[in-house]
């Protein structure tokens, strides 16, 4: 009788190793889909293609971005999708209802100059335009002619807000803040 009793002690134990395996399992498999929604939908990792943030952001850097909680302000570093699908960041430069003009070579916004630091190259000039609503008028930091695809070209324009992902937080490589204004 004792042998039944030590068989059943037994059973259970395997019982309860297979619950904990198959919990283990779960609470990875779940691990794995929350960090995939995470990566995927609230932060995203981009490894910069080109010269057209020069000298803010170099050909290779690791940014990290934010793609769901943000506000696009003036200045922002911006990643929207382009119209061959293509993740593009931008400097943020006009926002809605901003007249927006180029004259010898210096931005103005609203009829202001913007003093930026943080550019190279010296643009060709634009005539003045209007940002339309829910838009966005974006610059490359790399403002000598033929560097950046921007808004200045006519087969950009101004970026519509539904086709910005996020905001440029950080430059993971190398490290860096990304809040210059």
């Amino acid at each position: 009788m004792e042998t039944g009793i030590f068989v059943d002690e037994r059973s259970v134990e395997k019982e309860e190793e297979k619950k904990a395996s198959w919990g283990s399992w779960t609470v990875f498999i779940i691990s794995i889909v929350l960090i995939f929604i995470i990566v995927r939908f609230v932060i995203g990792v981009i490894t910069i293609s080109g010269n057209s943030m020069n000298p803010t952001i170099e050909d290779g850097d690791l940014l990290l971005t934010s793609n769901l909680i943000f506000t696009v302000e003036r200045n922002d570093m911006i990643v929207f999708r382009d119209d061959n699908g293509f993740n593009v960041i931008k400097r943020v430069i006009g926002l809605p209802n901003d007249r927006i003009a180029i004259q010898n070579g210096a931005v103005l916004v609203n009829g202001e100059i913007v003093n930026e630091t943080y550019t190279t190259g010296l643009s060709n000039d634009m005539e003045e335009i209007i940002v339309p609503s829910k838009s966005y008028f974006v610059l490359g930091d790399n403002r000598t002619p033929g560097e950046s695809l921007d808004s200045r070209d006519h087969n950009v324009g101004t970026i519509d807000e539904k086709h910005v992902l996020g905001e440029v937080i950080i430059s993971l490589f190398p490290f860096s803040l990304m809040s210059i204004q």
